[in-house]
C-alpha cells in the first residue's frame, strides 16, 4: 500500500471505514484488506486514508481508517 494522503475537505465524503489489527500477522495484512474492500466497493470514491499506532508496553495496534464517498449515498 502507497504511504499517501488524497486530501480532501470535510463535506467531500460521507462514508467511513476502520480497519485495525493487534496481532502481528493481522498487521501484515492489513493493507491487502483494505485494497481488497476497495476493489470490491467500486462506488466508492477515496478521498483520504489516515494510519495510526497506538502501542502499550504488550501491544501495538495499527489502524487504517477509510474516507470515501459512495455515489450510491449522495
Amino acid at each position: 500500500m502507497n504511504n499517501r494522503s488524497i486530501q480532501g475537505t470535510a463535506g467531500d465524503f460521507n462514508g467511513v471505514k476502520i480497519f485495525s489489527a493487534t496481532m502481528f500477522a493481522d498487521r501484515e495484512r492489513l493493507g491487502d484488506k483494505v485494497t481488497d474492500w476497495l476493489a470490491q466497493h467500486p462506488q466508492r470514491e477515496l478521498h483520504d486514508i489516515i494510519v495510526t499506532q497506538s502501542s502499550d508496553a504488550s501491544f501495538h495496534c495499527i489502524a487504517i481508517t477509510v474516507f470515501y464517498k459512495d455515489s450510491k449515498l449522495s
